[in-house]
């Protein structure tokens, strides 16, 4: 069940079996269970197929070159890795995904079985229901100090898909899209795929994994055209403070041509005294930013696909015409449902005020659980359900762990932790950041518990070895 590892039988009748790894053999640390092979019964004629297929001509099977160059996810590669090592008997704790544990809010799920009841179940406009843009709209005005016209929404499936047409609307060839990292992992593989070069700013955790207005002076170019930004940040919990935002917009209302997609999926998870702005809310950046938002992180509506792009009307019309020939409109049940999610109240109202006091209570808990081990550096975040610690005084030459091997980077302390502890972190290198690997606390208190019993001890001194071990 790892996907490192094929598990093939040794011969066709033997039903036994071996792994082989692709990249280095499995430890005696592995705990994955290997079943007898069987095959399934054939028909007498599906023997034939073999035969057919040997004489079938040969098919290109070349791919797009920007699909062949395009990296998967790697936190939704992780989040399948738990899901599949749980399915092979694996206890396995999963601090990968970024989705809330909460219970979508009830008076939400009644509106969607509402729509159903009431047959609100066909195809919808393209760019989403009048009365949820509306709502959007006047959410927009009340609480993020943005005018828009309900014409300027693109409700989409999800805000990965508000991003992903955020992008094409407005980046191409010869383009150049800048990224503060650490970064969420999609960014730079959208931008390649609009056609577009990903250039990354290097944001490092001394200035708070803040981008300043003197590094973003200093990558513009005649060619730059979209600074991305995402506050409260994924995967560091960083929330950019009203004054360096406003900084950033000086810098941004000197180039002729830059705009900003401003990623603000946590807006709701922000802990005071840290305060959530949004960019297109500051003088002179309206026409500038587009707003992505959504439903999944601040109401628990992961599995309703549902996210909206506000935009300047060009851009806004653009990205719907992407989206019509790509989706169309998103799904009316999700679209009911996410009218009472606004109608809760303001930032959500009680449920998502609940949630979010249990989010900083797992937070304060998984940051003084990492500060205790020796060599992890980590600040507590202001926002979203992520931590982001330095790992790096862990690894490097002469780091090992007895029964694993080397561990020469913080890639391969996460991969430790997974085959030791059977604990499902990321890697910072994901992000941008190589030092760094995320974990999200947006999960129960005793699998939190559980986890970081299991990371503590298998970091260890005694268990893992330090660089300054072997130096000294």
């Amino acid at each position: 069940k790892d996907p490192r590892f094929h598990v093939l039988p040794t011969s066709p009748t033997s039903g036994r079996l071996e792994c082989r790894g692709m990249e280095r053999a499995l430890t005696t640390s592995c705990s994955l269970r290997c079943v007898p092979f069987a095959h399934p019964a054939r028909h007498p004629r599906a023997a034939r197929a073999p035969l057919l297929r040997a004489m079938a001509s040969p098919v290109d099977q070349s791919l797009n070159p920007l699909v062949a160059s395009l990296r998967p996810s790697a936190t939704v590669q992780l989040t399948d890795t738990a899901v599949r090592l749980r399915e092979a008997g694996v206890d396995v704790v999963a601090l990968a995904a970024g989705e809330p544990d909460a219970p979508t809010p009830a008076a939400v799920c009644a509106a969607g079985i509402e729509a159903i009841a009431s047959g609100l179940t066909r195809y919808t406009p393209n760019n989403g229901t009048a009365p949820l843009r509306a709502a959007i709209a006047k959410k927009l005005a009340a609480e993020n100090d943005m005018i828009v016209d309900p014409a300027q929404v693109v409700v989409s499936n999800g805000a990965k898909q508000a991003v992903w047409q955020a992008l094409l609307a407005t980046c191409g060839p010869g383009d150049q899209v800048l990224i503060p990292a650490p970064y969420w992992v999609s960014y730079p593989e959208m931008a390649r795929l609009a056609g577009a070069t990903p250039v990354v700013l290097p944001c490092p955790a001394a200035e708070g994994f803040l981008l300043t207005p003197r590094r973003l002076a200093s990558a513009l170019t005649p060619a730059s055209r979209l600074l991305i930004l995402c506050s409260p940040s994924n995967p560091t919990g960083a929330v950019y403070p009203e004054a360096t935002l406003r900084a950033l917009a000086e810098v941004v209302a000197a180039h002729p041509r830059l705009l900003v997609l401003s990623d603000e999926i946590y807006e709701y998870v922000v802990f005071p005294p840290a305060r959530h702005v949004s960019f297109a809310s500051l003088p002179g950046m309206a026409h500038r930013t587009l707003t992505v938002n959504g439903f999944s992180k601040a109401y628990a509506m992961t599995g309703w696909r549902l996210g909206y792009l506000a935009a300047p009307p060009t851009f806004a019309t653009a990205a719907g015409v992407v989206q019509s020939q790509c989706t169309s409109g998103a799904s009316s049940i999700a679209q009911h449902a996410a009218l009472a999610a606004l109608g809760l109240g303001p930032h959500g109202g009680d449920p998502v005020a609940r949630m979010v006091a249990a989010f900083r209570e797992r937070r304060d808990y998984v940051v003084a659980r990492l500060r205790a081990i020796p060599g992890v550096v980590l600040d507590a975040p202001d926002g979203a359900f992520y931590v982001f610690p330095d790992a790096s005084a862990l690894v490097g030459p002469g780091a090992e762990a007895p029964g694993f091997g080397p561990v020469p980077t913080v890639a391969e302390l996460c991969r430790y932790i997974l085959e030791v502890a059977h604990v499902v972190v990321v890697p910072g290198e994901a992000f941008g950041e190589p030092a760094c690997f995320r974990i999200s606390y947006a999960t129960s208190m005793e699998q939190l518990e559980k986890g970081l019993d299991r990371i503590a001890a298998a970091l260890a001194p005694e268990k893992l070895q330090r660089p300054s071990d072997v130096a000294a």
